[in-house]
């Protein structure tokens, strides 16, 4: 399916990159000539409307230039990197004009916002339904008439929904819609026009964004992450699933390199039903096992390699490993691509690290009927550039017991402690988190002769958490590990936000000291306070992934303190909020 009959792959790839690729065809090629199953999953393009305003001048030809514009580039893309002349399907008649499906929103212009991307689409969905198309069941883009262009002045505003999500079965992509935006437009250094976000640009770079941000948002209806590719292709211009969106055709105005597919990307769309033109298999979700991880640094402690052995179901004929620092969301993650060779075997470089930060590598599975499964591990890099892998190691180490934990539960997780004492107190902590007559104590009634105690271990008065249950030495998900900024922790409270832990400690105690965070990756922000005998004594700046702060609390004579967490103000999604460590002493 990947290559016609005597094509030649393009041969500014390199050996090693030639090779994974021919690899990956052989699998994917293996596959879909075994029963094959071809049939053509479709994009399907909407124009919508409030209903006091029509739509958008001319919408029908400009859409169609626009659309069969990005879907060559798509094509061209993955010809470049030796994986066939593939793109996603249109819906096209017979006379070859774009199928373009009308909807009429139920409300005024004045009545929607940006925000309102869920609405609009269950407006559109009743008029798909009458067409035998399942709005949630498929691959569609919805374009707006929210913006506000006036040719005169040369202005242009929009509130238009402006995001997308997606995976190899469907997703949707919400768009802007106005009349200057044009393909033909794209080459126009004149007129200079003000766009309410991005300032005086002319016209052909204000298509460029907006163009760009069609193929883009695309991208991520597809399932596609944002990536800024590898380190050898940068000097190719920037990545779309990057910020090249607003780069998309600068080279036809001399105004830069332009915009690419990352190779990482196009390997993952070898197998999306849109490219391959195969649906076998196309309800399974994959399911990967990856066995016997390690990690190697290289000769000069700036990379690292990860290997290991993988098996799937459906098969996995690729593998894409993202590098990403924390900050930024994943906008600045680098990506590079290995094959498993006929035992599952791989090894996968990691050499693009950001010197001074925590970070996170996202280990993806690619499946051949376009399912992936990920996995992922922090690691951390120095100001000097040299990586630690220290806790990536650890948890390697930790990953048949997590199995276990997860499938089994926590008796039979017993019997998969590490031996490694430094890794199994990791281990051996979750499980007496997760133990059903966790053993605690009143903190205002421990010994004098105990001169410490790991606050976990101490019987709160009262427990809440904004999401799931109170929980101690573990997280309530399938990744127990209280990670946060590359560090792990072998002891901690679980806080997602809003949260409040309240402990009785009678004067018993001295001080509070520990840390605070959240998961890394995860996309909360979290504000942490302390208050002793109903007296704030301590509040963190706003805390996202990537960072912890510091508390030493004096607590002498303090008789009651309350943990809490709170959401920032922007609602407690992913609010994964950790107490870390926090340990009573005398």
């Amino acid at each position: 399916m990947l290559f016609a009959v005597g094509e030649a792959l393009p041969t500014a790839l390199g050996d090693e990159v030639l090779g994974d690729v021919d690899a990956a065809g052989k699998v994917l090629k293996a596959w879909e000539d075994e029963g094959e199953q071809s049939s053509q999953r479709l994009l399907h393009i909407i124009v919508w409307r409030c209903r006091d305003r029509d739509f958008c001048a001319g919408y029908r030809d400009r859409l169609q230039r626009t659309m069969l514009h990005i879907q060559s580039f798509y094509r061209n893309e993955m010809w470049r990197h030796g994986l066939g002349k593939r793109s996603f399907n249109l819906d096209m008649q017979s006379n070859g004009e774009l199928v373009i499906h009308e909807v009429v929103g139920a409300n005024d212009w004045k009545h929607y916002k940006k925000s309102d991307g869920e609405r609009i689409k269950k407006e559109c969905d009743p008029v798909l339904r009458k067409k035998g198309i399942r709005i949630n069941q498929e691959t569609v883009m919805i374009f707006t008439n929210l913006a506000e262009w006036n040719p005169e002045k040369k202005t242009f505003l929009h509130k238009s929904p402006y995001y997308a999500r997606g995976d190899w079965r469907g997703g949707v992509a919400w768009q802007v819609d106005s009349e200057e935006l044009d393909v033909t437009n794209l080459v126009k250094e004149v007129p200079v026009i003000t766009d309410g976000e991005y300032g005086r640009i002319s016209l052909g770079k204000h298509n460029s964004i907006f163009i760009g941000g069609i193929a883009h948002e695309l991208g991520h209806a597809l399932g596609l992450p944002h990536c800024r590719g590898d380190e050898d292709e940068i000097c190719d211009g920037t990545a779309l699933m990057g910020s090249g969106n607003r780069t998309y055709a600068d080279e036809v105005r001399n105004e830069g390199s332009g915009t690419f597919l990352s190779r990482a990307h196009a390997l993952r769309l070898a197998s999306h039903p849109q490219f391959s033109n195969s649906i076998k298999n196309f309800g399974d979700t994959g399911q990967a096992r990856f066995d016997g991880l390690t990690v190697v640094l290289g000769e000069d402690q700036k990379s690292f390699q990860v290997q290991g052995r993988i098996r799937g179901k459906p098969p996995v004929y690729g593998l894409v490993c993202y590098l990403d620092p924390d900050g930024r969301g994943d906008y600045d993650a680098s990506a590079s691509t290995a094959s498993p060779d006929q035992q599952g075997r791989f090894s996968i470089g990691c050499n693009s690290l950001e010197a001074g930060k925590a970070a996170s590598m996202k280990l993806v599975a690619c499946h051949v009927n376009g399912a992936v499964t990920r996995i992922q591990f922090p690691y951390a890099v120095a100001k000097n550039g040299f990586a630690d892998v220290a806790v990536m190691e650890c948890l390697f180490e930790l990953e048949e017991f997590s199995k276990v934990l997860a499938e089994q539960g926590v008796e039979a997780a017993r019997q998969f402690v590490p031996q490694d004492k430094r890794i199994s107190r990791y281990a051996t902590s979750v499980l007496h988190g997760r133990a059903q007559n966790r053993k605690t104590v009143q903190p205002g009634r421990v010994v004098k002769t105990v001169v410490s105690l790991f606050l976990s271990r101490a019987k709160p008065k009262h427990a809440a958490v904004g999401w799931l249950i109170p929980s101690y030495d573990n997280l309530p998900r399938q990744n127990p590990w209280l990670e946060s900024a590359g560090k792990l922790f072998e002891t901690g409270i679980y806080a997602h936000a809003p949260s409040k832990y309240h402990y009785v400690l009678d004067g018993a105690w001295q001080r509070l000291r520990g840390e605070c965070g959240l998961p890394s990756q995860r996309t909360g922000s979290v504000v942490f306070v302390i208050s002793s005998d109903g007296r704030e004594v301590f509040r963190s700046s706003v805390v996202n992934p990537g960072t912890t702060e510091s508390y030493d609390i004096d607590l002498t004579g303090v008789n009651e303190i309350i943990l809490a967490t709170e959401d920032a103000g922007d609602g407690k999604t992913g609010d994964w909020g950790m107490w870390l460590g926090p340990e009573l002493s005398r």
